[in-house]
């Protein structure tokens, strides 16, 4: 059994400060976690009108449960390469890499607020495989273009208490909880609750489920505009969950490092990036290394698509990327070698 806890500002694992005494170049990463978004491992639509774009291009059909073998046949090599953890997301994130609409239905959850027995089938098969294998999963529960598929803030308390419930009682020790992603950006969600003047309820609420006296760590995830956390969500979270994308520069993310410190209420806890579309891997200075030097995790984030500003949407090719469906899940280009060259790269 894999378990995850946190002291002050270290994540441990199985109970061992992670990655204690091993450095990336000359940046130690005791207490950090090397990460990647691998945000949809359990995607499905049930539009008919939209679920054709996600062909495979082999059989010209989409496959649910395909992607899902492939994943978790993937995962042996991501933690034989130094891979702690990744993000998977009950709603997924975009089959398009970036959108502005998301007409696919990716709900993952009943209108009010039940897991379906697919997506229950497949995220569980993923956290039994990074269990057995050593794996932290961040556990996201909702994804904008997807939350107004629940009918209303009691369908997403449901919601919440049966993804807590459901892995405090399947005796997994391995997951941290991602209430929402990019709760901060104004247009991204439906409802209000879930937005970041908020969402600081849903943590609690999500804290408040426990079994045998253990709850789950809880967090959710801010974009790189301001506030990139507010202060009522900074008090009630286990750990900060922040993204780099739309941060050109390196040196940015440890100003946001030191401004999550800044902030009102910041008591000593684990800051991490889960999401940035930065790499520049053989470059002396680059993304990874600014927030891994801040004393943060870094998560690579590929989207599969051509990362511009504002970044473009794109149909998924089988080839690049962990986020444009469909997915080819192993190093298949260029860039993911080069991510997990550098984690191999730890010492």
């Amino acid at each position: 059994m894999t378990t995850i806890s946190i002291r002050d500002t270290d994540f441990l694992i199985d109970g061992q400060i992670a990655n204690q005494g091993r450095k990336l170049d000359d940046i130690p990463l005791d207490g950090l976690l090397l990460n990647s978004r691998m945000i949809n491992g359990a995607f499905d639509d049930a539009n008919p009108a939209t679920v054709h774009r996600w062909a495979y291009p082999d059989t010209g059909a989409w496959d649910a449960e395909r992607n899902n073998r492939e994943f978790i046949a993937a995962m042996p090599q991501w933690k034989a390469d130094g891979l702690n953890a990744f993000t998977l997301g009950i709603q997924g994130g975009s089959p398009q890499g970036y959108s502005t609409e998301q007409p696919w239905d990716n709900a993952g959850f009943t209108a009010d607020g039940h897991l379906k027995d697919g997506y229950r089938r497949r995220v569980g098969n993923i956290l039994e495989e990074a269990d057995r294998l050593g794996l932290v999963v961040i556990l996201d529960i909702f994804y904008h273009g997807q939350d107004h598929r629940l009918r209303d803030e009691d369908a997403i308390r449901t919601a919440i208490t049966e993804v807590c419930e459901w892995v405090l009682q399947s005796g997994w020790q391995h997951v941290l909880i991602e209430i929402a992603n990019e709760v901060n950006y104004h247009t991204h969600y439906t409802h209000a609750l879930i937005k970041a003047p908020r969402v600081h309820e849903l943590i609690a609420h999500a804290k408040s489920v426990s079994h045998h006296g253990r709850r789950l760590l809880v967090s959710t995830s801010f974009l790189a505009l301001p506030p990139i956390v507010t202060p009522e969500v900074l008090i009630e979270s286990d750990f900060v969950l922040l993204h780099g994308n739309g941060t050109p520069n390196p040196d940015r993310l440890r100003e946001m490092v030191e401004e999550v410190k800044s902030t009102p209420g910041y008591a000593p806890k684990p800051i991490m990036f889960n999401e940035d579309d930065h790499f520049d891997f053989g470059e002396p200075h680059n993304h990874m290394k600014a927030a891994l030097a801040a004393g943060a995790s870094w998560g690579y984030f590929d989207p599969g698509s051509i990362t511009t500003n504002p970044p473009r949407p794109t149909l998924g090719d089988y080839t690049n990327g962990y986020q444009a469906v469909p997915i080819n899940w192993g190093a298949s280009t260029e860039t993911k070698r080069a991510f997990f060259e550098t984690l191999r790269r730890v010492r």
